[in-house]
This record gives structure tokens, sequence and C-alpha cells, in this order.
């Protein structure tokens, strides 16, 4: 499950960054990557935009279990070393 939880927090980041780039740029990081002008989809770039949107309904979802998932119960042995 961690690495679904890092997928979709990439694929948020992405997503995220492509609309405050839409916003404050009026540019479109996916489209661009994908030879396109902005506004234009194919098949790859909707693809990516259902990625963005399935990791978000994921995280959304997932939202109280994922922080217990990340949290450590158990001591790590080299948590309490000291540098000599």
């Amino acid at each position: 499950m961690k690495k679904l939880d890092l997928v979709a927090a990439v694929l948020l980041v992405v997503g995220g960054l492509n609309w405050g780039l839409v916003a404050i740029a009026k540019f479109d990081l996916v489209a661009a990557l994908f030879g396109l002008e902005f506004g234009e989809t194919n098949a790859l770039t909707r693809i990516v935009y259902g990625l963005v949107g399935l990791s978000a309904v994921y995280v959304a979802a997932q939202l109280r279990a994922i922080p217990r998932r990340w949290s450590t119960t158990t001591s790590h042995p080299r948590a309490h070393s000291t540098a000599a």
C-alpha cells in the first residue's frame, strides 16, 4: 500500500503543478510533454489526467489510513544511537 500511496502523491503533485501553471502562465505542462498545445488532449494526456483524478479520489478515501500506515510503531535500532 505504501507504493500506491507514493504513486498517488506523485500524481497529485503533477496535477497540482499543472493546474498552477495553467492558472499562472496559461501553460499546460502535461500537454506540452506530449507535444500538444494548451488545451489539446489525446489518449495519453487523458490517461494522465484520469490517473491524477483517480489519485485524488484514492487519497481522499484513504486520508485517515495513510498516516497510520506511514507511522512507525517500533523503534529502529539506529534511532537512539548518538554520534561519537
